[in-house]
């Protein structure tokens, strides 16, 4: 575990090698997957790294998994003093802003066939790396939906 829901979240997390999921426990005390962050791709919370207040997510790694760490003092030292310091802060962000815009309207728009293949696309070999039950609450369907997506998915 990296972060645990209601800890501030201090680290931006670059994932080397490995996998790491973003989750939340909802209002039945169910985990739901937020985010995947596979290899060469950051995972934090975001607000609760910026603002400095507790975390709505839990972070864990789903496999033997490398990081590197970018706590909020180096993210600021980073800015003063790379060249291309503030880029990659840029970059971090709007990889932030496009992982929440894209899920929010994946869920209001897309069909659930749609959420996973557009995840089969995004992540792949997702199914052999993490357990079913954590993909179907990625795609916000039950696990037995999950079954039947996979068996239209591989009819079609």
């Amino acid at each position: 575990m990296l972060l645990k829901e209601g800890e501030i979240c201090s680290k931006i997390y670059f994932v080397a090698k490995g996998l790491l999921r973003i989750y939340f426990i909802d209002d039945k005390d169910e985990e739901k997957t937020f985010h995947f962050c596979l290899e060469n791709t950051f995972g934090t919370d975001y607000e609760s790294f910026l603002k400095g207040i507790p975390s709505s997510f839990s972070i864990q790694a789903m496999e033997d998994t490398d990081v590197l760490v970018i706590s909020f003092e180096m993210l600021q030292n980073i800015y003063r003093v790379l060249q291309h310091g503030e880029k990659l802060g840029r970059r971090i962000t709007e990889e932030y802003f496009f992982l929440v815009n894209d899920k929010i309207k994946a869920i209001y728009v897309n069909a659930p066939l749609v959420r996973y293949r557009d995840m089969d696309k995004r992540f792949p070999k997702i199914h052999q790396r993490v357990p079913q039950h954590c993909i179907a609450s990625y795609l916000n369907i039950t696990p037995v939906h999950l079954s039947r997506l996979k068996y239209m998915n591989d009819t079609a």
